[in-house]
């Protein structure tokens, strides 16, 4: 039997911060396993911006955020092992912790392991945990399913959109359905106001006049073999349907966005004492779960708002899992960060003047008015730049262009690629246009160019990942 002092279980973020902490930290036996051709995770079809402000004090796509890591992880020569998929978890009699996996090189094999890290991630939930009646027609995906697609695939799911839920996955890809020529009739959320962040409301649905229908649910799908459109209520407080409010409205497709649930079916084969209500396993201050030597971070425990909060948990189990493996026992390490319950949601009404800062990791939470001479009063900022960009965003604002080009050459069909500086808003779907016309060949390394002054703007666009030769993806 193979054995290792340390296994990680998970390759995404949380996997490769715990690595690289449990490495630095006295430990340099781990091994990762990961089930999916790279490392990287959910991270790789995340091609927007918005990662990596807490961590590396920039802003990156989920791509970048991802190749960050891994270089860190080759740089520690740190093995791993992708399409490898871990089928059960157990503990034997002298407390080691048995790994049970399989893959096409070496069938289903075990490892014994000193210490274990449960990095398993999330999965949406389905229209099936919805109960929403219809046809089981083609054209109804999760957010996250539908983004596989087109970020990764190239494929587009449909052309005529409704989006159930407003949780971030279907905001930001209201925003990319729409950029490769979709139309988005709407986003239903049944609850009173969004579930997604406040910058993802103003840049995804405002950005582009896509209508957020609060306080109403899809009461059914219509369509057979194909979706052919849905009907939707409005809901009072309770959430029960107000009668004589259905309507009915055609579309193709249909995108669920209606939270996400913490993997953890390998935790409970363990054996590991679970919160039922979160279905994620109880830890300690040190991550440490009721199994000693087994730790988690990461989306197992909570989904987390941002992935650079995923990361600095995941260091702490990292280092807490080294102490474990070195000394038999954990320090006074206060564990993982913990989201806040007040989550930074849109209430229409209530926040139409505030906006949410991303010039840096303060994240401040402005409150910013335009006067009739054209004069803008900002306040709530931390620093200077929060002016500016409250400034901006009301006078000329501006945003990052992030999509795919078509590749050739390599092992996956299209590349993630943004602007290397923010461009004027009207230019979004110009810029869009030219790099519809974009066809590159392998080999690509992060920050190459693809296209210069895009559409008049002044502006590169830059490939926010590795292709081919230079690095497969």
């Amino acid at each position: 039997m193979i054995r290792h002092d340390m296994v990680i279980i998970g390759g995404g973020p949380a996997g490769m911060a715990a690595a690289e902490a449990a490495y630095n930290a006295g430990v340099s036996d781990i091994l990762i396993l990961e089930r999916d051709v790279r490392l990287g995770g959910i991270l790789n079809q995340c091609i927007h911006n918005g990662f990596g402000l807490h961590t590396f004090k920039e802003e990156l796509t989920g791509p970048e955020y991802a190749a960050r890591y891994e270089k860190k992880i080759e740089d520690l020569h740190i093995p791993y092992e992708l399409q490898t998929m871990v089928v059960d978890l157990g503990v034997d009699e002298d407390g080691d912790k048995i790994v049970t996996c399989m893959n096409r090189d070496k069938g289903m094999y075990r490892i014994k392991a000193d210490a274990l890290i449960l990095a398993m991630g999330c999965r949406e939930r389905a229209r099936g945990s919805m109960n929403t009646p219809g046809f089981r027609g083609a054209g109804v995906f999760s957010a996250g399913t539908a983004q596989l697609y087109v970020n990764i695939n190239g494929y587009m799911p449909g052309r005529s959109v409704v989006i159930v839920g407003s949780g971030d996955i279907g905001l930001i890809m209201a925003r990319r359905m729409t950029l490769e020529g979709a139309k988005v009739k709407m986003v239903v959320e049944i609850q009173d106001h969004s579930g997604g962040l406040k910058r993802n409301i103003i840049q995804c649905l405002r950005d582009f006049d896509i209508p957020l229908k609060l306080s109403h649910t899809v009461t059914g799908i219509q369509g057979k073999d194909r979706v052919e459109g849905v009907y939707v209520a409005k809901v009072d407080e309770g959430y029960n349907i107000i009668p004589g409010t259905e309507e009915y409205v055609e579309c193709d497709t249909v995108l669920y966005s209606v939270g996400l649930i913490p993997e953890n079916e390998l935790t409970r084969k363990l054996g590991a004492k679970m919160n039922e209500r979160l279905n994620a396993p109880e830890t300690g201050q040190d991550l440490m779960l009721s199994i000693k030597g087994v730790f988690a971070c990461g989306n197992v425990l909570h989904v987390h708002d941002i992935v650079d909060h995923v990361s600095e948990e995941a260091s702490n189990a990292g280092r807490n899992a080294a102490a474990y493996v070195m000394k038999g026992s954990v320090g006074e390490d206060p564990g993982g960060y913990v989201d806040s319950e007040e989550k930074n949601v849109y209430r229409p009404g209530v926040d139409e003047d505030k906006l949410t800062c991303i010039m840096c990791p303060n994240g401040c939470s402005l409150t910013a008015r335009l006067g009739d001479d054209g004069s803008v009063s900002v306040s709530g900022n931390l620093c200077p730049r929060g002016v500016k960009y409250a400034t901006e965003e009301l006078t000329a604002p501006k945003r990052t262009v992030t999509t795919t080009v078509r590749l050739l050459g390599a092992d996956c069909k299209t590349l993630p690629v943004k602007s290397a500086d923010t461009i004027p808003r009207e230019k979004v779907y110009d810029v869009i246009a030219d790099l519809s016309k974009v066809v590159v060949d392998a080999p690509i390394c992060v920050g190459d160019v693809i296209l210069k002054d895009a559409a008049h703007t002044g502006v590169d666009i830059v490939s926010c990942a590795d292709a081919g030769a230079a690095g497969k993806r």
